[in-house]
């Protein structure tokens, strides 16, 4: 029992410093915020659009310049894949080290040339009330790869710690205040993904992270699937990527619930 004490102590201090201190350093591979500029979009040029997996892009054609003079990129629907920024000869796509992604609404996850995302709302009233201080959530793979899921759990390490937050994770829904689902919801999990839902009490919120909780993901289309929680909940939080970082994900709960974020500012 000494050496483990011992060993502990000489370890240090693990658990980061951030939300109070700045963020963990992002790998030079991390690929956050798409940033669009139709200044260098060829007129007519398609490419971007044509190359995505997830027709995650919607090109700017002559038939709507006039409403949309730029492509439109859903976040909900990409892969961060890089396949649009690789096919692209003028480079008009490129991802930042951005990692906010997080939105309350799915339209808000849609960006252009001229438009990014929104700042997150905080859950308000009786909600934010109740959940702002405490935040147990139960979490359900509805047909994942489980990267998100491992991305998830990476935030209960010591490194991470998310219990400092008053935010954790429960095995049985009736102790959930929040359902978070990663997966492109398949059929054979409708109804545990229901049942669930049904037995957290009130009040409740959804969280879908990542591309196929939010639209299906790649599997998006196929019989199987019901292409995200949408279609079976009314979602709260949505956080996009494939996988999302821990950090995105983080950054997504604590905003949501109204904390300070390392600058002291909220959003």
């Amino acid at each position: 029992m000494l050496d483990i004490l011992i060993a502990r102590i000489s370890q240090g201090h693990q658990t980061m410093t951030y939300p109070d201190g700045p963020s963990p350093p992002l790998p030079p591979r991390f690929r956050g915020l798409p940033v669009l500029d139709a200044d260098k979009c060829a007129d007519g040029c398609t490419l971007c659009a044509d190359v995505c997996p997830t027709q995650a892009i919607t090109p700017a054609t002559a038939e709507n310049a006039a409403a949309m003079p730029g492509p439109l990129m859903d976040l909900g629907r990409c892969l961060f894949c890089t396949q649009c920024t690789s096919i692209c000869p003028a480079d008009a796509i490129h991802f930042t080290q951005n990692h906010r992604l997080a939105a309350r609404r799915a339209q808000h996850l849609h960006i252009s040339p001229h438009q990014s995302l929104p700042p997150l709302e905080e859950l308000s009233g009786r909600l934010k009330k109740l959940l702002g201080r405490s935040l147990k959530i139960r979490v359900v793979s509805a047909g994942g790869c489980n990267a998100c899921e491992a991305d998830v759990n990476v935030l209960g390490t010591i490194g991470w710690d998310l219990q400092r937050f008053g935010i954790d994770f429960v095995a049985s829904p009736r102790h959930a205040d929040a359902l978070l689902l990663t997966g492109a919801l398949s059929r054979n999990m409708h109804m545990a993904v229901r049942k669930t839902w049904d037995a957290m009490p009130d009040p409740k919120i959804a969280i879908a992270v990542g591309a196929c909780a939010i639209s299906g993901g790649p599997y998006a289309g196929h019989p199987e699937v019901l292409n995200g929680a949408e279609s079976v909940l009314p979602v709260d939080l949505f956080i996009p990527g494939c996988p999302p970082h821990p950090l995105t994900i983080l950054d997504g709960l604590l905003r949501v619930l109204g904390k300070r974020i390392a600058d002291g500012q909220k959003c």
